[in-house]
């Protein structure tokens, strides 16, 4: 009899894993791939770590999660500073002093200021109704034209008028001349891997690859006192209202014969013709020096219930959709639902270690 059976080998589930096993509690972790980690699992190629499932760059505000991943592998400092790519012309993200530079050969935050300015009080919106007049409404026509409005529609398979304004409540906007994506005091890559981290998290800890929970969860239930499931939650209970909606992605990941491929570790495409979101190149994460490359081609994709869901579609409709499945949750005694899938909610990373070890918390208090 175990203590805890984790349903999933990802961030959440290690994290889970660790903490309780360290405060003496006996687990076993029940993974339906092939390998841990999650979709931050990465995987050698050509003395490469790449990033499996798309890039992940761990960046946080939180010392004590920074200090937490840091138990269990050394950190290279990196800064994401992705580049975009509108039919052949390039921009720096995020919107910043680079980008406005390029977008109207402005050099001051005063002039980029007005720029933006005189363009949004053209657009003259005073209620965004969709996502299209949301955008328009903050950074003005032109930044929406080349910048968000093509890789929106890719990311979600719809025309941004159609899109709920609630996506993009706000764009960031930089008036200084600083290409880091993320504002947060805390970066980095893990030396080794993600897979390399997660292993160490689940050092000493009993873990079974490709066995599938659900279709035999009432008797795999029996092993364990408690079960923290952290698959889709509307699956557990076999979609009996319906299935929950999100996007997903589909990756084509290459070998290069060549050093450098595109001198950054991603570039996005926003204009709506190119079928992809984006490219990475994935020894651009540790500065490597290797003599070939990796490249990733990112495809958004529909989700239907099978393949694998990314990003959550958080409307009305499904946060009411949710909310009856967390009903059915609350009634089941044995069973914790939590992480991405099990809560239905998009997490970064920093945040998953930081639900993880609240709920911990919770169990043992």
């Amino acid at each position: 009899m175990y203590d805890f059976l984790i349903v999933g080998a990802g961030l959440f589930g290690a994290v889970c894993a660790r903490e309780l096993t360290d405060r003496g509690k006996r687990c076993l972790v029940m993974e339906r791939r092939g390998h841990i980690a999650g979709n931050c699992y990465t995987k050698d190629i050509e003395g490469i770590q790449v990033h499996w499932y798309g890039g992940h760059i761990f960046h946080t505000a939180n010392q004590a999660v920074w200090d937490y991943a840091n138990r269990f592998s050394e950190f290279k400092p990196f800064v994401y500073s992705p580049i975009a790519n509108y039919k052949g012309q390039l921009y720096n993200l995020p919107f910043n002093m680079n980008t406005f530079y390029q977008m109207w050969g402005t050099t001051t935050p005063a002039q980029a200021k007005e720029m933006i300015r005189m363009q949004v009080e053209r657009a003259g919106i005073q209620k965004p109704k969709n996502l299209e007049e949301q955008a328009v409404s903050l950074v003005g026509w032109d930044i929406y034209e080349k910048l968000v409005k093509g890789y929106t529609e890719k990311q979600w398979g719809k025309a941004c008028s159609e899109l709920p304004s609630f996506i993009i409540r706000r764009l960031p906007v930089r008036f200084r001349y600083d290409n880091n994506y993320f504002n947060d005091p805390w970066q980095g890559i893990p030396a080794g891997g993600y897979t390399a981290m997660v292993e160490q998290m689940l050092t000493g800890i009993e873990v079974q690859l490709n066995t599938e929970f659900l279709p035999h969860k009432r008797e795999l239930g029996q092993m364990a006192r408690h079960t923290i499931y952290t698959g889709p939650i509307d699956q557990f209970f076999s979609y009996q209202y319906g299935a929950l909606e999100w996007r997903s992605l589909r990756f084509e990941t290459e070998i290069l014969d060549v050093e450098n491929y595109q001198g950054v570790a991603a570039v996005n495409y926003t204009d709506v013709d190119t079928p992809y979101t984006r490219i990475w190149e994935h020894k651009h994460f540790t500065l490597g020096s290797q003599p070939k490359t990796v490249i990733t081609h990112e495809y958004p994709a529909e989700w239907t219930p099978g393949q694998e869901p990314y990003y959550p579609l958080n409307d009305e409709k499904n946060k009411q959709l949710y909310a009856k499945y967390g009903e059915l949750a609350k009634a089941e005694q044995k069973i914790i639902f939590g992480g991405r899938l099990g809560s239905y909610q998009y997490y970064d990373m920093d945040k998953t270690i930081e639900a993880a070890l609240k709920l911990v918390s919770k169990l043992l208090s």
